[in-house]
């Protein structure tokens, strides 16, 4: 982050120009003395998971839902009730227990770090409970932030449910101190469309008078601005917009070459805004959002009946639906029930197919059931593939069913590299660039410390994309990219240089994404995709990005 009088620069990861006064955002300090006992401490916590089950009910957005209700099972874990009993006494209260319930927590957190996978992947989530347990034990209300006025939101970091929850006809553009491009503020804005920045270091040392312009795509943020400033970059904005919306029909590059510009969704509601946001179809549907509020695997006929209100909004139109995601950070009672070391690398995605055959087998059956009602052109995908057997399991299964256009998600660095014998088996692959990156770099995507090794620009996860598409092209296979990495018009570029063939993306980059990409030529894709790869770190792949293609 660089601060001087009048700025601070972060990471764009949500495109836009918005102007208008500083809301601050900030955390209660909680500096009276709270005296309570075990038993109201546990009670509390029973409170804080309620709370956020009932949030997670209330918020139709797929990725903020998926985060609330992996925080609400925190509320209720065991282990966290075990580590409070090590800071209090079994009976009476403690008269100040603020200390102890920090250290209870910091001690938490550091434990869940040892455990590793899904677990680690929640520490940055844990403030949020502790910040909800001191409400409730100093009867505080839990209340959404109110937010009455047009304004630019800054924040030492938002939460999935603060993000979602905040009055978002008022929100005009976010901006936060942590956090990288895959963080959960920047999901979570990018799929609601608001401008954001992330990663900007010390936003305290602004004052609540302050005037924000912020460019989401840049990363700058001006701070009072000069109103000649604020008409210019409003003013660019306004007409690169019309731009954008003068862009009709299919996505495509300045030769024609063809892009498949498709949307990521989790339910219907996803599916009926992209197809207004004039996504070709979808390029991800996630169904573990239908198995994440169970008990109890869904019956083929609930999912029959959501995957045909799906099929039916796209007609004709490609849907690829990815098959149960489970696992990892988004574990499920009935599946996920053993405890694992590290999560991340445990039963997650198709490896349930291990233990679960009926499971996913049902799935399957249900998808082939609800296509066969409909004239939608539906593609199949399994997630966590590794090895060529686990890719001949899933096909044999798939076209037992029925099920004619079959793949498989590239996002592990042992798919990628054998992406030749694996494309042998499927028609088509995606690239899960999320995990890919997360697993090449060996750096938890979810952890704003580590936000310089999580990036997809990282020419090392470039380099094992540049395999897959290697081989995509040589043996003419469909390669598409479902991550978050579709939604950045510069890294879509480069994708398309390394032969990605489609893009899916949240639908409110896909107007942004066919812009850019509707001037450039695939022979300037190739020539800087192969530019970049030979980058020594990102901000250099970055840097020459822009320059050779803006």
């Amino acid at each position: 982050m660089k601060l001087n009088e009048m700025k601070l620069t972060g990471i764009g990861v949500s495109p836009g120009v918005t102007y208008g006064p500083l809301h601050f955002i900030s955390k209660p300090k909680f500096e009276k003395p709270i005296s309570v006992s075990l038993q109201k401490i546990f009670a509390g916590l029973n409170i804080v998971a309620e709370y956020l089950e009932d949030q997670s009910k209330l918020v139709t957005l797929d990725v903020a839902k998926e985060v609330i209700e992996a925080q609400s099972m925190i509320a209720r874990d065991p282990e966290l009730f075990e580590t409070f009993k090590t800071y209090f006494p079994a009976t009476g209260d403690v008269s100040d227990a603020r200390d102890s319930i920090r250290l209870c927590f910091a001690g938490f957190k550091d434990s869940l770090k040892k455990i590793g996978g899904y677990f680690a992947e929640r520490v940055s989530d844990i403030e949020e409970i502790e910040q909800l347990l001191f409400h409730v034990l100093t009867d505080l209300p839990i209340t959404q932030t109110l937010i009455t006025h047009e304004c630019v939101v800054a924040a030492e970091d938002l939460s999935p449910a603060e993000t979602a929850n905040m009055n978002l006809s008022f929100v005009k553009g976010i901006f936060v101190a942590k956090g990288g491009p895959t963080s959960h503020t920047a999901i979570v804005a990018r799929n609601l469309g608001i401008p954001a920045v992330v990663g900007c270091g010390n936003v305290k040392v602004i004052s609540e008078s302050t005037s924000v312009l912020i460019d989401g795509r840049s990363g700058n943020i001006f701070l009072d601005p000069e109103i000649n400033l604020v008409n210019e970059l409003v003013k660019k904005e306004k007409n690169y917009q019309k731009k954008l919306l003068a862009i009709k029909g299919i996505g495509q590059l300045k030769d024609k070459t063809k892009i498949e510009l498709l949307a990521n969704a989790g339910n219907h509601a996803d599916a009926v805004n992209a197809h207004s946001m004039g996504a070709e179809g979808i390029g991800l549907f996630r169904t573990e959002l239908l198995y994440l509020s169970q008990n109890i695997a869904p019956s083929i006929s609930e999912q029959v009946n959501l995957y045909s209100k799906i099929f039916n909004d796209f007609n004709s139109k490609k849907v690829i639906v990815r098959t149960l995601d489970a696992g990892s950070d988004k574990p499920l009672p009935f599946l996920n029930v053993e405890k694992e070391e590290n999560p991340a690398l445990g039963v997650r995605g198709w490896r349930l197919f291990r233990d679960h055959k009926n499971v996913i087998s049902d799935q399957i059956k249900a998808i082939s059931i609800a296509t066969e009602n409909s004239s939608c052109d539906v593609w199949v995908m399994a997630p966590m593939i590794d090895t060529v057997k686990e890719v001949r399991e899933f096909v044999e299964l798939a076209r037992s069913f029925g099920l004619k256009k079959v793949g498989v998600m590239i996002e592990t660095p042992a798919a990628a590299i054998l992406a030749d014998k694996i494309f042998a088996e499927v028609d088509f692959a995606s690239l899960g660039t999320n995990d890919l990156t997360q697993y090449v770099m060996a750096a938890d995507r979810l952890d704003s410390r580590l936000s310089d090794l999580t990036n997809t620009w990282h020419p090392s996860v470039l380099r094992m994309i540049q395999i897959a598409g290697s081989y995509a092209k040589k043996m003419n296979k469909p390669l598409g990219v479902c991550g978050e990495a579709a939604s950045d018009p510069l890294l879509a570029a480069v994708l398309i240089g390394l032969g990605v063939t489609s893009l899916s993306m949240s639908p409110y980059s896909i107007r942004e994404v066919k812009g850019f990409l509707s001037t450039l030529s695939m022979n300037k894709c190739v020539e800087v995709a192969s530019e970049i790869v030979r980058c020594a770190d990102y901000d250099q792949a970055m840097n020459l990005a822009r320059k050779a293609l803006i």
